[in-house]
């Protein structure tokens, strides 16, 4: 009796001590889902820049529930709902997406787009100037000469409000609207502490395009087949122009085709063209 009983004692230790193993193991790999992230070799940089926020609710779900973190350019634009996409009304939208971890930089303020390089009668006090013409804001439509602190007046004014909104520090970059920069615009921007963030020719994503000529089930299918390692991927809040709205028939299908390649996805601080810059430039 006595020998059973010691063996019935062993096996029982033996047993907690398996159960205590697969413990450790199991917290160890729950803990380390970032290790995981980082081991990705096909990394993409999916970006939004702002729209009328029509689909902004649906974006949120989709990011949300696809594990996925973005970088969104912002500028104060017209919104379907709300007092513009900077406004009050959409506080709560901005703080849920910062405290989900997804990153901010700046898309000017008014959404300002440059138009051409002034040549004809630079001032030598202010130095290069710019034809530029806000989309948004009280001076929407209006043709106007900036020089660059204006302009990098604008940048600012558009991360201070989102820093304003979410209390989460923005990025030193930037995004001009339409991409339409010059290499003038482009120093100037960068004396003043930000660099610009394109997208890659297979990362325009088409959400701006007609849908007549370019339907959805078009453009998911040329994306999955031409975007490659590496690539910023760019599309918007809300498109004003497209009838067939991008974001709810695309965008999930085509984070779970990435997926599926093997794709993961970072904001754009990781991207080794910006992640430099970000680290020297970043608000201490």
């Amino acid at each position: 009796m006595q020998s059973l009983f010691s063996t019935d004692v062993l096996w029982k230790k033996s047993v907690r001590l398996i159960l205590v193993g697969l413990l450790l193991i199991a917290g160890h790999l729950h803990s380390a889902p970032s290790l995981t992230r980082e081991a990705c070799n096909k990394p993409l940089y999916l970006t939004f820049d702002t729209g009328h926020m029509g689909v902004a609710p649906y974006i949120a779900e989709v990011l949300k529930r696809q594990d996925v973190k973005v970088t969104f350019f912002v500028a104060n634009e017209l919104t379907q709902e709300g007092d513009g996409t900077l406004g009050q009304y959409w506080q709560k939208w901005w703080q849920q997406r910062a405290q989900e971890g997804h990153s901010f930089a700046s898309h000017t303020f008014d959404h300002v787009y440059w138009l051409s390089d002034e040549s004809k009668h630079q001032n030598t006090k202010t130095g290069v100037q710019f034809w530029v013409k806000p989309s948004a804001g009280e001076l929407k439509g209006q043709r106007m000469l900036w020089d660059a602190k204006a302009y990098c007046g604008a940048i600012l004014q558009a991360n201070e409000r989102i820093k304003a909104l979410t209390s989460k520090e923005p990025l030193p970059l930037f995004r001009a609207p339409g991409g339409k920069t010059s290499p003038a615009l482009l120093a100037s921007s960068k004396a003043c502490g930000y660099l610009h963030v394109g997208w890659s020719d297979a990362g325009f994503l088409g959400d701006e395009l007609p849908s007549e000529q370019f339907p959805s089930a078009m453009l998911l299918k040329k994306s999955l087949a031409n975007i490659k390692s590496g690539d910023i991927l760019m599309a918007h809040l809300g498109i004003w122009s497209r009838k067939e709205p991008w974001a709810t028939s695309v965008l999930e299908p085509l984070i779970m085709g990435l997926k599926d390649r093997d794709f993961c996805f970072k904001t754009i601080e990781h991207h080794p063209r910006y992640a430099a810059w970000v680290s020297g430039h970043s608000a201490q």
